[in-house]
C-alpha cells in the first residue's frame, strides 16, 4: 500500500513507520525539518502539515491509507475532515484515551467527558480531550465510513517520553538527575495509570491498517496492565536512585503546573483499560505486550545513554516548582543559562 503519515516523527509514528515499511508498504512521512531516511520504503515530505498549500498538495494524490498523528483544533479539523476521507482508502485519526470520563474500567463504549460532564468553564474551551472528542464527532456524523479512530493511553518511549503523573520528562527527569525534589501531590500518586510502550502501540496501529474490521470503528490502543503512579515512580527510582518526590497541595500544584484540566479530568482518575477489542481485531495477545516494569526500565536506560542536554528547560515552570517544595536548587542552573532565563527564574520563584 501507499501510506501517508502526518506528523509521524514522534514516539508512536517512528515505530509505526518502520513496521509498515518492513511489511512492504511505501510510506511517506511529513516532517517540519529535513530528514534523510535510512529505512527502505520510507521517505519524508518536508513541510508543515497544517500549512494549507503543503497539505493540499499531499491530499491531491490518492493514498491507500492516511495515518494522522497531528493535533487539530475542532475548527481546523472541520475544514479538513472531508479532504482526508476523500483522499484515502482508510483514514486513521489519532484521538486519545483522555476523551473518556471517569470509569471503573475503560472500554470503547465508556462515556466521554464531552458527553457527560457539566463543567461549563471547561466545556467552553477546546482543550485537548474535548477537541479530540469533537473531532471524533465529525467522523461519526460523516456519510463516509472509511475511517478508524484510535485512542492511545499514556505512551512511553526511549526517545524521551516518560511521564510521572502530569509531569513530562523535561521536568521530573531534569530535576531528578540534578537531585532537585519533584513536587507531586500524594493523592495523584495513589491513582491507577495505564502506560504502554510506543512499540506495542505501533504494532496495534499497523495491524489496523488495511484491516476491514477496523473501518468505522474506534479502538483504545493500549496494554491492559495498570499500576499506581507511586509504583511507576518506584520503577523510575530503580534506574535513577536520586529521584525524590515531595508532597504538595493539589490546588497549588495546579497553578504551578498549568495543565489544570488534564489534572482534574485525567490524572485524578483511575485509568484502567479493557483492551479486549483491539486484541481481538489485531490477533495480538496481552502477554506478548511489554510489561511496565521491563519496558520503562529498558527505555529509560536507553534514553539516559544519550545526550540529555539537548532539550530546552522552562525555568519559569521550574521556578514555580521550586517554590512549591521550598527549594532554590534550580537557581544556579538558571544563572548559568543566561540573563534572560535567570531573570525569569527570579521573577517566578520570588516575586509572582
Amino acid at each position: 500500500m501507499r501510506i501517508l503519515v502526518l506528523g509521524g516523527t514522534g514516539a508512536m509514528g517512528i515505530h509505526v513507520t518502520q513496521l509498515l515499511a518492513e511489511a512492504g508498504h511505501d510510506v511517506i512521512v511529513t516532517s517540519r525539518r529535513v530528514r534523510q531516511s535510512d529505512i527502505t520504503g520510507v521517505s519524508y515530505a518536508y513541510g508543515n502539515a497544517k500549512e494549507k498549500s503543503f497539505l493540499d498538495g499531499l491530499l491531491s494524490e490518492r493514498w491507500d491509507a492516511i495515518i494522522d498523528f497531528m493535533i487539530w483544533s475542532t475548527s481546523e479539523f472541520r475544514t479538513r475532515v472531508d479532504d482526508f476521507l476523500n483522499a484515502s482508502g482508510q483514514y486513521m485519526f489519532t484521538s486519545s484515551y483522555r476523551v473518556y470520563a471517569d470509569s471503573p474500567v475503560i472500554t470503547e463504549d465508556s462515556p466521554r467527558l464531552l458527553d457527560v460532564i457539566d463543567d461549563s468553564e471547561y466545556l467552553a474551551t477546546d482543550e485537548y480531550a474535548l477537541a479530540k472528542a469533537r473531532c471524533e464527532n465529525l467522523l461519526f456524523s460523516n456519510k463516509k465510513k472509511n475511517w478508524t479512530i484510535i485512542r492511545p493511553a499514556v505512551t512511553y518511549d526511549g526517545c524521551g517520553r516518560f511521564q510521572l503523573t502530569v509531569h513530562e520528562a523535561d521536568v521530573w527527569l531534569w530535576r531528578a538527575l540534578r537531585e532537585i525534589p519533584v513536587p507531586v501531590p500524594r493523592v495523584m500518586l495513589t491513582k491507577q495509570a495505564t502506560m504502554t510502550w510506543g512499540g506495542d502501540v505501533a504494532r496495534m496501529i499497523a495491524l489496523l491498517i488495511g484491516n476491514s474490521k477496523a473501518m468505522g470503528e474506534t479502538f483504545t490502543v493500549s496494554t491492559a496492565e495498570h499500576i499506581a503512579w507511586q509504583k511507576i515512580a518506584d520503577i523510575y527510582r530503580g534506574v535513577i536512585p536520586m529521584l525524590r518526590i515531595l508532597d504538595c497541595n493539589i490546588e497549588d500544584f495546579e497553578r504551578a503546573h498549568g495543565a489544570i484540566w488534564q489534572i482534574r479530568y485525567d490524572r485524578m482518575y483511575d485509568r484502567i483499560v479493557d483492551n479486549t477489542k483491539i486484541l481481538e481485531v489485531t490477533g495480538l495477545k496481552q502477554d506478548c505486550l511489554c510489561t511496565l516494569r521491563d519496558g520503562l526500565t529498558l527505555q529509560l536506560r536507553k534514553y539516559l545513554s544519550r545526550n540529555l542536554d539537548s532539550r530546552p528547560v522552562d525555568f519559569c515552570r521550574q521556578a514555580r516548582f521550586d517554590k512549591l517544595v521550598d527549594s532554590t536548587l534550580t537557581f544556579r542552573y538558571a544563572a548559568s543559562s543566561g540573563f534572560s532565563n535567570f531573570s525569569k527564574y527570579l521573577i517566578h520563584r520570588f516575586i509572582k
